[in-house]
């Protein structure tokens, strides 16, 4: 299987805040990035998306039939959701070092952990992958989250280190994965 993954458009919200699951609109119209993305793509591969908007308006400007999954979603930070990062250090001082140092199982938040969002992303991948002869290629919108994820498992890495991992606001990656594992063949595009 050959994935062609998208972090979405930078969304329209302020520096320094947390919005994972919050649903937001794109900062610019998507028309801009599809166009820059489109010669990048497989031109006949099915279109899979997070059903958030920033990740929906992309998909639709790619292709217009964009199958939605909420397993595509961002990490759910629970009450920090739409606060500013500096709001919640200054609300509890230690929290964020206390997340940080357990990022796979920790949930100061009441969300989702790192496990948890890595656990729903790679069962659709599982999903994709039993679904197809393995030789299709699918392209995917969603979040630097499931990027993290996603990559963090394919390149051996503990939730910890996938902070070192970069994803490009509108950027594509792309990874083949086959019976001999995953071979990443571009990121960042």
């Amino acid at each position: 299987m050959d994935l062609f993954l998208i972090r979405h458009p930078r969304p329209l919200v302020a520096e320094g805040i947390c919005y994972g699951s919050t649903d937001l609109a794109l900062a610019e119209p998507a028309a801009v990035a599809a166009a820059r993305l489109r010669p990048l793509l497989p031109t006949d591969a099915p279109l899979h998306s997070s059903p958030l908007r920033r990740c929906l308006e992309l998909a639709r400007a790619i292709g217009p039939e964009a199958a939605t999954d909420a397993r595509l979603q961002e990490l759910h930070f629970g009450h920090w959701e739409g606060r500013a990062w500096d709001d919640i250090h200054r609300q509890d001082p230690g929290v964020l070092d206390r997340w940080a140092a357990d990022t796979a199982n920790a949930a100061p938040h009441g969300g989702e952990t790192a496990a948890q969002l890595q656990a729903r992303a790679l069962a659709w991948v599982a999903e994709q992958a039993a679904a197809g002869d393995g030789e299709r290629a699918l392209v995917v919108v969603t979040h630097s989250g499931v990027l993290k994820a996603l990559f963090g498992h394919w390149l051996g890495l503990a939730p910890a280190d996938w902070f070192r991992l970069h994803f490009d606001y509108a950027g594509v990656s792309r990874v083949q994965l086959d019976a001999q594992g995953a071979r990443v063949r571009f990121l960042n595009h």
